[in-house]
């Protein structure tokens, strides 16, 4: 799906992905950073209707809080990339693609990944977001 940005007229690609994420959804950090369970905060970009609660799906960015980890990273606001969730979404070849959990990725205000190492598989849509993504992942699926 092509859409166009705001007054600028320059044109991003971005996938038809389930969003499977709602506000305040509980989901696992990927990477070794120090934190374990991240909650999400808000869906950056989302400009949505009255009412609609936000919901995030694979290769969004979000602003998460810290909820299990190191005293450290606890209690932290940081920004996250969802690499995988685990309602069902499909992609343009007619696949479906489910994981067994949700989780994200921590990563700089700039959008550059905060840890060294990514653990478990992370889905193709955001690695074409991300291309750093792919290089720290294990598998890309």
């Amino acid at each position: 799906m092509v859409k166009r940005g705001g007054r600028n007229t320059s044109i991003t690609y971005r996938p038809n992905i389930s969003a499977g994420l709602p506000n305040e959804a509980k989901m696992n950090c990927a990477d070794n950073t120090g934190a374990k369970i991240l909650q999400m905060v808000m869906l950056t970009g989302f400009k949505g209707k009255s009412r609609r609660i936000p919901a995030a799906g694979v290769g969004d960015i979000i602003v998460a809080s810290v909820k299990r980890g190191n005293p450290q990273m606890r209690k932290q606001i940081v920004k996250a990339v969802v690499v995988r969730q685990r309602m069902p979404y499909r992609r343009s070849d007619g696949s479906h693609v489910q994981f067994e959990d949700n989780a994200a990725v921590i990563v700089t205000p700039e959008g550059d990944l905060k840890g060294t190492e990514v653990r478990g598989a992370v889905a193709k849509e955001a690695v074409d977001r991300f291309p750093k993504l792919g290089s720290l992942a294990t598998t890309v699926v």
